[in-house]
């Protein structure tokens, strides 16, 4: 049994003891601490506050909402229940509904026997570090103090699904047009989820012809959910057997995309973001837009910053986590942004990853080209990465080992906003180094032009680093 409390939400694994894992004393707990934090904000006009409750297909699902719509009723808040939302339309309903907060229940691409609660502001983004730490520190008080009778909150329900999809179909960058006429054929793994509902509804307003994967959203994933090649088995025997143009795979909560090439291979989930940017900036200098600025967490793929200089624009590069990328776009105001996990965030649309607007966007991007998806992937920035871990036995030693690291590549380019991040610029290739919040453990990320070489360097520094703790 698991049980992680982090700034962006608590997740954890399903039955057990409180505290140790996702149980319903914890799910109340920790919906209580958030509309407790609530309420310190001014209530719209003297009227109750609203929250907007979504959640993905997991079997756990019903009965994590009805805990947590039950705990926001008795809390004195009015709640918009979605039923089955992907997390991008959840974001998006908060801003539709015109509500206070949102809480997606979804433990994105972990197993079915993981679910979560995800945290929003009044704007569909996620919280602030400042704010999530405010309602863990709520939570572990354990003091509660429910509204009486008369002032208890109401439920209503409303499927925003279509106003997701009007949205995104809105967006002025989206070629509806030129995409109907290329009449392409798609094939969706949507794992057994959410994305089983909304994602055809896209595609068939798009004009593309849909063939559907594991599409009933009965939260029993027919594989790991992870939308990672060793997972998309089926996929691609699929997608050459129907002679489709592409693959399309999302995770449970539809908030991260990956594709397939038409000849069965993965374009590479870091691939997702990059082919994105490269169509938007395009669109953006023929548009004779100055500010030409994208984002990505420092474990994303060197092609973006190289897609964007290409464009005459800069690169900007954050810590990991959605909520450090998104703070990084509102900072510089960027065009684009996401992270190499197949999270694209336009924020045209909203900050927050969306594999809706990704999926419209790269089909955009292959209407205007007229080339097969593995063709325009060979015109893009050829890297690959390798992930490798360091295990230890003190957690003290992950100061000792990333201090080292620092000091020894000083001549060399150095991030140290998350862990340390060393960028070789002759060698065009990086590493990166950075703690799990929950572990003992040092993270491990490499990248270099060929996938040789991407897996040597990991190696080198992995063994550089266990020679400096002896």
């Amino acid at each position: 049994m698991t049980l992680i409390k982090s700034i962006s939400g608590i997740r954890g694994t399903i039955g057990g003891t409180p505290g140790e894992a996702l149980t319903p004393v914890d799910i109340v707990k920790f919906t209580y601490a958030y509309c407790s934090e609530l309420r310190k904000r001014k209530a719209p006009n003297g009227a109750k506050y609203k929250v907007v409750v979504g959640r993905d297909a997991r079997i756990s699902g019903l009965m994590v909402e009805n805990l947590v719509c039950g705990t926001l009723v008795a809390c004195g808040v009015d709640v918009v229940k979605c039923g089955f939302a992907s997390t991008p339309t959840t974001e998006l309903a908060v801003r539709f509904a015109g509500a206070d907060g949102g809480i997606i229940l979804t433990a994105s691409h972990n197993p079915r026997q993981w679910n979560a609660l995800k945290l929003l502001n009044e704007h569909g983004e996620f919280l602030t570090a400042a704010q999530g730490q405010a309602i863990l520190d709520c939570a572990e008080k354990g003091e509660f103090d429910f509204a009486d009778v008369d002032s208890l909150g109401k439920i209503t329900e409303h499927d925003y699904t279509d106003e997701h999809i009007d949205a995104v179909l809105a967006l002025e960058t989206v070629d509806a047009e030129a995409i109907r006429k290329a009449g392409f054929k798609v094939v969706l793994d949507s794992i057994n989820s959410v994305g089983g509902i909304i994602m055809p509804r896209l595609l068939e307003r798009l004009g593309v012809e849909c063939i559907t994967l594991n599409g009933e959203p009965t939260g029993d994933f027919a594989h790991n959910p992870e939308p990672l090649p060793a997972n998309l088995v089926e996929l691609s025997e699929t997608v050459v057997r129907e002679k489709a143009d592409l693959g399309v795979s999302v995770d449970p909560d539809v908030d991260r995309l990956a594709f397939i090439c038409e000849d069965g291979k993965p374009f590479v989930e870091e691939y997702t973001l990059v082919a994105v940017a490269d169509y938007l900036l395009d669109e953006a200098v023929k548009a004779g837009r100055k500010n030409l600025a994208t984002v990505s967490n420092l474990s994303s793929s060197r092609a973006l910053r190289d897609v964007t200089e290409a464009h005459g624009g800069t690169y900007y590069a954050s810590a990991v986590g959605e909520v450090n990328v998104t703070t990084k776009m509102h900072e510089v105001d960027a065009l684009i942004g996401g992270e190499g996990n197949g999270g694209v965030i336009y924020p045209a649309s909203h900050c927050g990853r969306d594999a809706m607007v990704g999926v419209a966007l790269f089909l955009s991007k292959l209407a205007h080209n007229g080339m097969k998806v593995s063709e325009y992937k060979k015109t893009l920035p050829q890297y690959f990465i390798a992930k490798n871990r360091i295990d230890l036995s003190d957690s003290a030693l992950i100061d000792k080992i990333l201090g080292a690291m620092k000091e020894t590549f000083k001549n060399e380019r150095v991030n140290t906003i998350d862990g340390v991040k060393v960028d070789f610029e002759a060698a065009r290739e990086w590493v990166h180094l950075r703690r799990s919040n929950t572990e003992p453990i040092i993270r491990v990320y490499s990248e270099a032009p060929t996938e040789e070489r991407a897996v040597a360097l990991g190696n080198e520094v992995v063994a550089l680093a266990k020679s400096i703790i002896g």
